[in-house]
C-alpha cells in the first residue's frame, strides 16, 4: 500500500538508533529514546497560498531530516511504524 500526504504534510521513517554507547554498554529498550532523525518517504503537492497558487515544499523524499520529540502523529502502514508531519515541524535537513 502506498501513502500519498496532502498538501504541506510528509511522511518520515524514523532512523534507527544505536543499541550500544560508544563504550560498548547495552541500552535496554526502556531506557532508549525515540530518535528525533529520520528520512522523509514521501511529500505532498505543497500547500496553497493565499493567492490559490501552490507553495512546493523544501523536503523531497530521500532527504535525512530532523524534527521535534513530539512532532507527527505515528501511522502503522503494512506493519511499518511511520509519522505523518507536516513541514514545519521539520527542523533541518541533514547533509553528508
Amino acid at each position: 500500500m502506498k501513502l500519498r500526504p496532502l498538501h504541506d504534510r510528509v511522511v518520515v521513517r524514523r532512523v534507527k538508533e544505536e543499541e550500544t554507547t560508544k563504550g560498548g554498554i547495552i541500552i535496554p529498550d526502556t531506557a532508549k529514546e525515540k530518535p528525533q532523525e529520520g528520512v522523509v518517504v514521501a511529500v505532498g503537492a505543497g500547500a496553497i497560498g493565499d493567492d490559490n497558487a501552490r507553495i512546493p515544499l523544501d523536503v523531497k523524499a530521500g532527504d535525512r531530516v530532523l524534527f521535534g520529540k513530539w512532532s507527527g502523529t505515528e501511522v502503522k502502514i503494512d506493519g511499518e511504524d511511520l509519522l505523518i508531519m507536516k513541514e514545519s515541524d521539520i527542523m533541518g535537513v541533514l547533509d553528508k
